[in-house]
């Protein structure tokens, strides 16, 4: 079952060392992952699955590192030869910023890009950490069953990596379209609701149109968290530049 998950973004920005001087741009930001990351941590789990877009479908164990040497400089995660992609790379160096440096159990059943079983590449039950890419194209039947499996049999956590639409601005990455706003902002009442319906119902096609990078990952988190009892808190939603961020939690237990 799921018992809690954070929703993060996943632009290389976030890691000051990239930025550079316009790193305090995006403080607020960190701070906010931080605290999601944190709170979903505090909550009682066998295994954190950290979910986020791939090429295509796979699991990847808890020692699995990551570089950003494509977008400028070369900052390495885990260990051993770099495999993740760019949204699991992020979310190992949030995790790396915990005051604890995040879980560093290896879940049983997977090694660094190598499936742990299971359809998708999921790993076998245990307490620990893992990495799972979902493929961009994937379908929603897809990303919903992928949801359902990852949490099926034990108390799991998500950290689920994805932007919103790059088409919010003239200056967005895909430039200005006007369906853009309203569809990002459905996503993030959806997130503040913990609407796993809206977030279903998302169609793939028209999230591609949109550069919404995030469409499969969080569409991971609607199958996961079906039928759940979670509380729902968006803690931060900007578009600094031009790309739809949120951070947002779902956690045990009904609001009161």
């Amino acid at each position: 079952m799921l018992v809690a998950a954070a929703v993060c973004p996943h632009p290389p920005l976030i890691v000051p060392e990239l930025a550079g001087a316009a790193a305090p741009e995006l403080d607020g930001l960190r701070a906010a992952c931080a605290a999601a990351i944190g709170a979903v941590l505090a909550v009682d789990h066998d295994l954190l699955v950290v979910v986020g877009s791939d090429e295509r479908t796979r699991a990847y164990g808890g020692q699995a590192a990551g570089t950003l040497g494509p977008w400028g400089v070369d900052v390495r995660v885990g260990e051993g030869e770099p495999v993740l992609p760019l949204s699991l790379t992020i979310g190992r160096w949030l995790l790396a910023m915990q005051p604890t440096g995040g879980p560093t159990n290896e879940a049983a059943g997977g090694t660094a890009g190598e499936p742990a079983g299971g359809r998708g590449g999921t790993a076998a039950a245990g307490r620990g950490l893992m990495f799972q890419g979902v493929a961009s194209d994937a379908s929603v039947a897809e990303c919903l069953a992928l949801g359902a499996e990852l949490v099926e049999g034990r108390r799991t956590a998500l950290l689920v990596m994805g932007d919103g639409s790059a088409c919010l601005t003239e200056k967005s990455p895909g430039y200005l379209h006007p369906a853009a706003v309203p569809y990002n902002e459905e996503i993030v009442r959806a997130l503040a609701e913990a609407d796993t319906g809206a977030l279903a119902a998302m169609d793939p096609a028209e999230a591609a149109a949109l550069w919404v990078a995030g469409r499969a990952a969080l569409q991971v988190l609607a199958g996961a968290a079906e039928g759940a009892a979670l509380r729902p808190a968006l803690l931060d939603e900007s578009s600094p530049y031009g790309v739809g961020y949120f951070v947002a939690t779902w956690l045990e237990g009904r609001a009161p």
